[in-house]
């Protein structure tokens, strides 16, 4: 049974439709015209962004992801994660929830020292800097995190890091200040536990911004970001958690995180579908509205079908993590993973079909709705690897019967 949300709960989520549609939505426009004026090696802060986060401060829509911070359960939070994946531009940092910040405050609120606490997680709920997660690296397998090959080495009481990574999301951001970096300490350990994190300031000596990577041709404002790091010191005290366990509270991070992304690709579908049954009542062809036509009103229905059966597994997921903790929830979070991005960009793609050469091109959202959303396919973890361990999961399952 799914749990009922609260009554603060409901009217949080009442609220976040309200801001959505009276604050965010249209600020659409200022936020695409400051970006389209700057171009597109520009990653300054469109104004309107600070304007929202102070409306959303204002409003109590603020930091809802951390049940430390909002008081919220996973499930209660879904909807509002959801709402804010109608404009992921500018609703969830509009509200401080965007990754991969809402990661990175998981792990220091759950594994960081009071001193990495004051330092870097107080001014992230605070919305008054951003941060990255460094883990993929360009010359292995990072979907398999035993690959990862930038070494992080002791030298009394510092670390020394070299290596390189990309996709960083984020690390282009002016307001960047803070990476936390997964890289291997110790290659003679099991292969589980080489693994470590640390925190590695964005004006470090030795850490290079080598370039911007674009999704599809279209690049972020935050940045998706390759890096070199040379030599790059840290102190000791800088470690997150255990020297070791960089794989474990790895995987702690991703857990509610990739539910949150899943939840916001809901809330792009929505709006994909939204946008497909305006266009199909408005537009006629062949002396109809293309909504008369039998072919689109069964892509109406599928697109609705599987919507329908994404959320329910997400929440489900969700209901999971808050009753059984997350490694009991892993495996339903794995199926989310694959099962939602595939729904978003199935109807993402209908709606493009639908508008034809506008669907292609910015006079609407759905071409980067849809390139991020294929991308999600990739990151926190491809398709095939969530696969694999529910193939693994499902071989070794007792039937309930005898066959």
């Amino acid at each position: 049974m799914i749990a009922e949300a609260s009554p603060r709960a409901r009217e949080l989520t009442e609220r976040m439709t309200v801001f959505m549609r009276d604050h965010v939505l249209p600020a659409e426009p200022k936020y695409d015209a400051y970006r389209a004026a700057a171009g597109t090696a520009d990653h300054s802060v469109p104004p309107v962004v600070e304007e929202l986060k102070l409306r959303a401060q204002e409003l109590g829509l603020w930091n809802l992801f951390l049940p430390a911070e909002s008081g919220l359960t996973q499930l209660e939070y879904a909807p509002i994660a959801e709402l804010s994946g109608w404009s992921s531009d500018l609703a969830p940092e509009a509200i401080n929830c965007q990754a991969p910040d809402t990661g990175n405050m998981e792990l220091l609120h759950l594994l960081g020292t009071p001193e990495q606490r004051r330092e870097w997680l107080e001014p992230l709920l605070a919305g008054r800097i951003r941060s990255a997660f460094a883990m993929t690296e360009p010359d292995v397998a990072s979907s398999d995190a035993t690959n990862i090959g930038t070494r992080i080495e002791r030298d009394r009481d510092h670390y020394v890091i070299t290596g390189r990574k990309w996709w960083i999301t984020g690390a282009a951001d002016p307001r960047c200040a803070v990476l936390i970096l997964m890289g291997k300490t110790d290659p003679t350990a099991p292969a589980h536990r080489q693994q470590t994190i640390v925190i590695v300031p964005m004006d470090a000596a030795g850490l290079t911004e080598e370039r911007d990577l674009s999704i599809f041709g279209r690049h972020d404002q935050h940045g998706h970001v390759e890096l070199r790091l040379d030599g790059v010191r840290v102190p000791v005290t800088n470690v997150l958690g255990a020297e070791g366990g960089g794989f474990a509270a790895a995987q702690a991070r991703l857990g509610p995180g990739r539910i949150h992304h899943c939840l916001r690709a809901l809330g792009a579908a929505e709006r994909a579908l939204a946008m497909l049954t305006d266009r199909a009542q408005r537009r006629v062809a062949f002396g109809a509205p293309l909504a008369a036509q039998g072919m689109l009103q069964e892509q109406v229905a599928e697109s609705r079908l599987q919507i329908e059966q994404a959320r329910l597994l997400c929440h489900q997921a969700c209901q999971v993590i808050d009753t059984a903790g997350n490694k009991a929830a892993r495996h339903l979070v794995s199926m989310a993973k694959v099962a939602v991005p595939r729904a978003a960009t199935a109807v993402i793609d209908r709606a493009i079909q639908v508008h034809g050469g506008a669907g292609l091109c910015d006079s609407t959202p759905l071409a980067a709705m849809y390139g991020w959303h294929r991308a999600m396919r990739l990151f926190d973890g491809p398709d095939e690897v969530h696969l694999q361990s529910l193939a693994k999961a499902e071989l070794a399952r007792t039937p309930v019967l005898p066959v």
